[in-house]
């Protein structure tokens, strides 16, 4: 009797950690709907490193429309139709992955890439990608699309100890996110697949011609009604 009270005490304490700790991510998540991630681990792990960590968050209009685009245009086509998963790009990923599992790709959304970046931690295990898909799931529904990509474009990384367009229009082209142009965003851009291989300054010609080619993505994306709703400053 004794050890069957002690069990049920402490699977009651385990509901109620596990009840708290929902209340906890809950709250924070709906926090973040209107303040800044005061840190996140990549972030952290940066700091600690010897990469360092510069980062510096501005609010969605003082981000050139330019930068939202070139994102869009480089990481996310279907970033205002999807619900923040691309099923067929995720299959496709997992197709090339399954044939080449040295030379992995990703198959992951701007709300993918934003809640891993925000919530978790680096890595590929079954864990945090099931983390990832929740996390995915709270913000399509509690944040929006404007914030998503108001979060990710502070948050992800640009450069070896650099987060977000802000310190990177500074380190990169010595001038606020607001003032980048059309070709700046889309170098940026161009190094998010791997942007401590894929270096901005000096470009390569692989950069150059990357950046040419999402200049005529974001050409085509700037007709489409709903993305141009997403990116201007109103």
């Amino acid at each position: 009797m004794a050890v069957a009270a002690a069990n049920r005490s402490w699977w009651f304490r385990i509901k109620r950690a596990l009840l708290y700790l929902f209340i906890f991510q809950l709250v924070y998540i709906v926090l973040l709907k209107w303040v800044d991630p005061p840190i996140t681990l990549t972030q952290l792990t940066a700091w600690v490193s010897k990469d360092g960590l510069r980062r510096n968050y501005v609010r969605a209009d003082q981000v050139a429309p330019y930068a939202r685009l070139a994102v869009l245009a480089s990481e996310d086509q279907l970033f205002v139709s999807h619900s923040g998963f691309d099923w067929e790009r995720i299959q496709k990923a997992f197709a090339y992955n399954k044939r080449k599992p040295n030379r992995l790709r990703g198959g992951s959304t701007i709300s993918q890439q934003t809640a891993k970046n925000v919530f978790l931690w680096q890595g590929r295990s079954w864990v945090r990608k099931g983390l990832e898909v929740y996390f995915t799931f709270m913000i399509e529904w509690i944040w929006g699309k404007k914030r998503i990509l108001e979060v990710y474009l502070n948050v992800i990384e640009m450069g070896p100890g650099i987060y977000g367009i802000e310190a990177a229009a500074q380190r990169y082209f010595n001038k606020p996110a607001r003032k980048l142009s059309r070709y700046e965003a889309a170098l940026i851009a161009a190094s998010l697949p791997n942007p401590k291989k894929y270096r901005v300054q000096p470009a390569s010609g692989y950069m150059q011609r990357r950046a040419s080619f999402i200049v005529g993505q974001m050409h085509h994306l700037f007709y489409d009604d709903a993305i141009r709703a997403l990116i201007e400053n109103r």
